[in-house]
């Protein structure tokens, strides 16, 4: 094995034996046909011991294995010929990258932390609590009665708001630590949502943040105001404007829950603007490109269907979103938020800005071949950052 392979596994080791190890993740495939395309390791507590928990995201899932240190190098060992050709390590006191050609020789190198504190998360049989059940404000949301107990015609509710944490709690993880965190939720609407991150990361995970919710009907926002004060949430606060309108001058996430058609595009435009590190979207309504498209319906037989064309455009409206926000330097995942049982509005676009070479050429072309393909005339978040149609 190439000597500086050896010299990153042996760092690898000493950052987990000192405690100073934040994460690391192996990428970059060598084939693009693979099905596995990354794995995220991070320390975690299980059963009073720790261990190395290991996310292997594929295509369409992802899989969660624990080892202990010795097996998870060997683990890892297994992987530095194939798939992946680079390794990022991130320490509280040293990042490292390594990439491997493809004759197994390494190339180490030493970088900045991104990091300041190392997390060792607790993995037992209890379920992690997300949610604080007893909190003031799902009583005064009508979430939990006085008891501190769900309401039964709230189950679905509080159900949502528990997924919502969790994913958020896995997606804000992937950003670097800050001071103070800056989160804009918008279209905050009663702040269900809004409550409850603000609640988990200053009170749960002890993140220094401040969350602002942005919503245009002005008796929810003074109604989510007093609700704040009254729980003492002394960072979380409530303005009103729409999403374009709102004076936005710095974030480090933002995000936008069923904001109709193309606020969502407003949205995730709001947020290349400010250069946010995460953005996370729950579309909702796919009209404007329903009514731009003209498809040919002898190429597509499927699309005289109105109910198919639909769905179509729902699917190519978020696609291109996506490939956008590839093209402006993020990492996008499309996925599903919560189970249909639940709302039928429950897909999720999570952006998370990289460092990572873009081939811009060939996003582009990707977009422009989905336009043609369909004959889109124009995508509304194209025109708002300006990008040149087809």
């Amino acid at each position: 094995m190439h000597q500086q392979i050896i010299e990153f596994i042996d760092n690898l080791k000493n950052a987990f034996n000192e405690g100073i190890l934040v994460k690391l993740t192996l990428g970059k495939p060598r084939s693009k046909s693979t099905e596995l395309k990354n794995i995220y390791i991070r320390p975690i507590q299980l059963k009073n011991e720790n261990v190395l928990s290991f996310t292997f995201r594929f295509q369409t899932r992802d899989e969660v294995k624990n080892y202990k240190l010795d097996e998870a190098v060997e683990v890892i060992e297994s992987y530095l010929m194939q798939p992946f050709m680079k390794f990022h390590l991130f320490t509280i006191k040293q990042d490292y990258e390594l990439s491997i050609n493809k004759k197994g020789k390494g190339h180490l190198r030493s970088l900045e932390p991104n990091f300041t504190k190392a997390v060792i998360e607790k993995h037992d049989h209890q379920k992690k609590r997300y949610v604080n059940q007893s909190a003031l404000y799902l009583h005064r949301l009508e979430i939990t009665d006085g008891e501190g107990r769900v309401r039964p015609s709230k189950n679905d509710k509080f159900k949502q708001i528990n997924k919502y944490i969790e994913i958020l709690d896995a997606l804000i993880d992937q950003i670097p630590d800050k001071e103070k965190l800056i989160i804009h939720d918008m279209g905050s609407g009663k702040g269900y949502l809004t409550f409850a991150l603000y609640d988990y990361l200053q009170d749960i995970k002890k993140i220094n943040c401040e969350v602002i919710g942005i919503e245009l009907r002005e008796e929810l926002v003074q109604f989510c105001n007093d609700l704040a004060k009254e729980s003492g949430f002394k960072q979380l606060c409530f303005d009103q404007g729409s999403i374009l309108d709102n004076s936005l001058k710095e974030t480090d996430v933002l995000i936008a829950l069923h904001a109709c058609d193309t606020a969502t595009d407003d949205a995730i435009y709001r947020g290349l603007q400010s250069k946010a590190s995460l953005i996370i979207c729950a579309p909702c309504c796919h009209k404007q490109v329903r009514k731009s498209m003209k498809p040919d319906v002898e190429v597509h037989p499927a699309l005289k269907h109105g109910i198919l064309m639909e769905r179509q455009a729902e699917m190519l409206t978020d696609t291109i979103r996506s490939l956008i926000l590839e093209l402006n330097g993020y990492e996008s995942r499309i996925f599903e938020f919560i189970s249909n049982e639940h709302t039928g509005k429950n897909l999720m676009i999570a952006a998370v800005k990289t460092e990572k070479k873009i081939d811009k050429n060939k996003i582009q072309y990707q977009i422009d071949q989905i336009k043609k393909q369909f004959n889109i005339d124009h995508h509304h978040l194209e025109n708002l950052i300006g990008m040149s149609s087809s």
